[in-house]
């Protein structure tokens, strides 16, 4: 199921929404992939729509991968159960399409998006592109996302994308590692610009692994910017409920 075309979602009568974000599952399962799994069994079905803001794989090389089965059933049954699944491509899944989201019952959004959460615009992105300061990073971005390059390597035999996807992964635990944290973090530039374009007051995204909830300003207006958490130690999610925010950890 996909809506690349929309950019804003009203849910009139949606009362529970689950957020969540770099969950970076691994296909040879884990840690990660157990408490996913949990959640979708326990806490997702009791909200009307779950948001998975981007990398929900820590790899995907296209969708005639034949990994990742369960989480692929686990999503289409939250489905069947009545739960409305969106997804927004990461910088570790971009590659997600229209395959995957109908075995999985899931929406793909454009990155960024604009929903109606109880009559409010809220925005929503992966967070990727906020982190202006990282170049080298945002020059990769420029290329793999071109429809292009993407074709391009999907044409690739399978096993030529996957060796070249850890070759990739490498080169980004490398870069990782050499650069600044606070290069890697979001440009507050960039994030009054979002908000500013958007004409929002509050965004939720993922990418930098520092999950909080910042109250700052932007354009001489009050504004809030949630962060999701990663999931490689603690699974976690973002709750909206009755008009209130809350991020909440799964047990461990």
């Amino acid at each position: 199921m996909t809506d690349e075309r929309s950019t804003h979602i009203d849910h009139a009568s949606t009362r529970r929404w689950l957020f969540v974000s770099d969950v970076h599952l691994e296909a040879s399962g884990g840690t990660s992939q157990q408490q996913f799994l949990q959640f979708l069994r326990t806490e997702a079905p009791q909200a009307d729509v779950l948001y998975i803001l981007g990398d929900l794989f820590e790899s995907w090389v296209g969708d005639d991968d034949p990994g990742h089965g369960a989480v692929i059933e686990a999503l289409a049954e939250l489905r069947r159960h009545g739960t409305a699944c969106f997804l927004m491509h990461g910088n570790r899944d971009f590659l997600l399409g229209t395959d995957f989201c109908a075995r999985a019952g899931c929406w793909l959004l454009p990155d960024p998006v604009i929903v109606h959460i109880d009559g409010e615009s809220v925005l929503l992105t992966h967070g990727d592109a906020l982190c202006t300061d990282d170049q080298a990073y945002q020059e990769l971005r420029s290329i793999v996302r071109n429809p292009v390059w993407q074709r391009r390597f999907l044409s690739l035999p399978l096993a030529t994308r996957v060796f070249l996807a850890d070759q990739a992964r490498a080169g980004s635990k490398s870069h990782t590692a050499q650069t600044l944290p606070r290069i890697m973090d979001v440009n507050a530039s960039a994030v009054e610009t979002a908000f500013r374009t958007a004409r929002v007051r509050r965004m939720i995204h993922g990418h930098t692994h520092r999950p909080a909830i910042h109250d700052a300003l932007a354009g001489g207006q009050s504004v809030q910017r949630i962060v999701l958490g990663a999931w490689y130690e603690q699974g976690s999610f973002l709750l909206y409920q009755d008009g209130h925010y809350a991020l909440r950890e799964l047990p461990r």
